[in-house]
């Protein structure tokens, strides 16, 4: 006969088989979590880089590169066709005004120059020649007059006689009228005289004018030679650093040919250029910032090139800190020309990933998981960009670079 089986037996079977179901369950459970979680697509927390979301001022503008130059540079060029003699200053010297750079073959234009002094010297001669030639003649015209003046008053005293004789009696009206004559004869050839030396007199002196104007277009045209002269014995025009020298001893220079070039180091600015698509947004005044090795100065837009070259606009920017100690000539620098200030913009670090206003795909943190968001950015400064949509103030977005991770949605942080 089949025996009952206590119910205390039964629950305990059902109890066991509970349990065995339970923990099958449960492992079926884990192993389909792990699996999912090794398929699921995950980066390491270690190589992501966050900026949380902020609000703040972002100064709007446009980008250009520049070149740091000295603020003062001068390029000594040789106002002659010559060769190079000596070199008395190398480049790096600190030379005061006046100091002697180097000496070119002047020999020629120093026989030249002489011989427009001997020129010189035979002009005036002849000039003090002609005055005392002039001086002589109008002496002599001068003479002829008073002579004339003495003829004439005789003339007018022999015929008062006559017409005194004929008076009473003892003359006659020929004498008269020949006395007269002569006398009116006498006076219009004083009057001719006197014509011939005013005008003699105006003739010298003109003549004496061109000649003098004469000698000073000669004396200007040697000045400019001096000039030319000593322009041709290179010296510094201030007191600067020697940046370059023609060394080459016995080199031929042509006339303007750059010999040498004195620049103050003291002092620097910088020469910008960007694109002529946003040549209208920059004009003198307007605020710049310049990124030198990663240190940032301010200044203004002192210049602006009219011309495009190449597609590029070149302008100055003036610095504040003309004298900084991290300043060098040649130095590149990252230009942001300032054009209005935004304040309280919602904003986010400026990372490789930007590339202008637009819109982006960015991953942002929410719980374990990068989510992807697409964001639309605005304008940028050196430090950070204007977020118009999709970002709030406080997500964590990634700025790293997670291009290769494009097309998921998600990303599992380990």
């Amino acid at each position: 006969m089949d025996r009952a089986i206590p119910k205390e037996e039964i629950r305990r079977r059902r109890i066991g088989l509970a349990l065995r179901v339970g923990v099958a369950v449960a492992v079926v459970i884990g192993a389909v979590v792990w699996i999912v979680g090794r398929l699921q697509t995950g980066v390491k927390q270690k190589s992501l880089v966050f900026y949380t979301v902020d609000s703040g001022t972002i100064e709007m503008g446009v980008s250009a590169y520049g070149k740091v130059v000295p603020a003062f540079e001068e390029r000594i060029t040789s106002p002659v066709g010559s060769r190079v003699m000596e070199v008395y200053a190398r480049p790096g010297d600190t030379v005061e005004v006046g100091t002697p750079l180097l000496r070119l073959d002047l020999q020629s234009i120093e026989n030249d120059y002489k011989k427009l002094q001997d020129e010189e010297r035979m002009k005036c001669y002849q000039l003090e020649q002609q005055v005392a030639g002039d001086h002589v003649y109008l002496s002599d015209m001068e003479m002829q007059i008073r002579i004339a003046e003495m003829k004439l008053d005789r003339m007018r005293v022999d015929w008062s006689n006559e017409r005194y004789l004929d008076s009473l009696g003892s003359g006659t009206a020929d004498q008269v009228r020949q006395a007269e004559l002569a006398y009116t004869t006498s006076r219009m050839e004083l009057e001719q005289l006197r014509l011939k030396v005013a005008n003699e007199r105006r003739a010298r002196e003109t003549d004496l004018k061109i000649k003098q104007l004469d000698l000073e277009i000669f004396r200007r045209s040697m000045a400019e030679m001096r000039r030319t002269l000593e322009d041709a014995r290179i010296r510094s025009p201030r007191r600067a650093v020697l940046t370059f020298v023609n060394t080459q001893i016995g080199a031929q220079v042509a006339q303007g040919e750059e010999v040498a070039v004195v620049s103050d180091l003291s002092h620097f600015r910088i020469e910008g250029s960007l694109s002529d698509t946003y040549a209208e947004r920059i004009g003198v005044g307007a605020k710049v910032l310049a990124r030198v090795n990663d240190q940032v100065f301010e200044g203004i837009v002192s210049g602006v090139t009219p011309l495009s070259d190449n597609g590029m606009v070149s302008f100055t920017v003036q610095l504040d800190d003309q004298a900084s100690a991290r300043l060098r000539p040649g130095l590149k620098a990252d230009l942001y020309v300032v054009q209005a200030v935004r304040e309280d913009a919602v904003r986010m670090t400026n990372a490789s990933f930007y590339t202008g206003p637009g819109e982006y795909q960015l991953f942002v943190q929410e719980g374990d998981e990068l989510v992807r968001r697409r964001v639309r950015l605005g304008e940028c400064n050196f430090d950070h960009v204007e977020v118009l949509e999709g970002l709030q103030t406080g997500d964590r977005v990634v700025v790293s670079d997670l291009s290769a991770y494009k097309d998921k949605p998600v990303l599992k942080i380990r």
